[in-house]
């Protein structure tokens, strides 16, 4: 009887404190949530306002808000909020930045015409007509650099939805490659050869083999004719030929005495 009572009030101890356990846990688990959640904001819809009542109902809400672009726009009225990201009713934390785009109206600049002018001219150009200058391209050609060759949008575009200009620039010519007078390789071995044209700042494409004849049997009594001396190994035909105008890019080739 009494080993049963006392069973009996372990059990109760024991539930008790599995009682305070799970209370305690889930008191901990909404304390996180409140904390979590309370730190969280909802994004207000700020497309339409004026970028200076956006920003103040960003920092009233716990925000933060960068402009990040102008566009042109038929629809939403110059100086108010076009586009907005992240999007209205999007749950983010505080301080969280909200970018926004601002419409300039519908488009009234011209686009002027900077295809000839210098960089310089052309950035004066493109600012006294209220636009920006846009990414910068370059074109190695003949001339002076830094000339306008090509501008997007062209001149007198309309519908244009950003207020800048990219421009594509000259680019002085790298200087003609420097040439030389192509040796006699002749007689020299492969490694010779290598070597010689190394040094002018050329190389061998490839050198290929040529079998050597064996000379005909002359009959009694003839005299046979003078043969150059082939020695093996060595070079006997060369492409470009001797004397010719060589650059750095030109393959060399050559046949060898094998």
């Amino acid at each position: 009887m009494k080993l049963r009572t006392t069973m009996i009030r372990f059990f109760r101890i024991l539930l008790g404190a599995v009682a305070m356990m799970t209370v305690a846990l889930l008191s901990a688990f909404i304390t996180m949530r409140l904390a979590i959640h309370g730190r969280e904001v909802q994004i207000p819809n700020f497309t339409g306002m004026t970028y200076e009542e956006a920003a103040a109902k960003a920092r009233g809400t716990g925000l933060n808000m960068t402009l990040e672009n102008r566009y042109y726009s038929a629809v939403v009225p110059a100086g108010r909020v076009l586009q907005q990201y992240p999007a209205a009713g999007a749950r983010v934390r505080r301080s969280w930045q909200v970018r926004v785009t601002q419409s300039l109206g519908p488009q009234r600049v011209t686009i002027p015409n900077a295809v000839g002018m210098s960089l310089r001219e052309a950035t004066v150009t493109l600012r006294r007509g209220s636009l920006e200058l846009g990414s910068l391209a370059h074109l190695p050609i003949a001339g002076e650099a830094d000339y306008v060759l090509a501008q997007s949008p062209p001149p007198n575009a309309e519908g244009v939805d950003k207020p800048a200009v990219s421009l594509l620039l000259s680019e002085e010519q790298d200087a003609e490659p420097k040439a030389w007078v192509m040796p006699n390789l002749s007689g020299l071995t492969l490694t010779e050869a290598a070597a010689r044209i190394s040094a002018m700042g050329l190389h061998i494409a490839y050198a290929q083999e040529a079998a050597t004849s064996i000379p005909a049997i002359p009959s009694v009594g003839s005299t046979p004719a003078p043969q150059p001396v082939k020695v093996m190994g060595t070079v006997i035909a060369q492409s470009p030929a001797v004397g010719s105008r060589v650059t750095a890019a030109d393959p060399v080739k050559l046949t060898i005495v094998h």
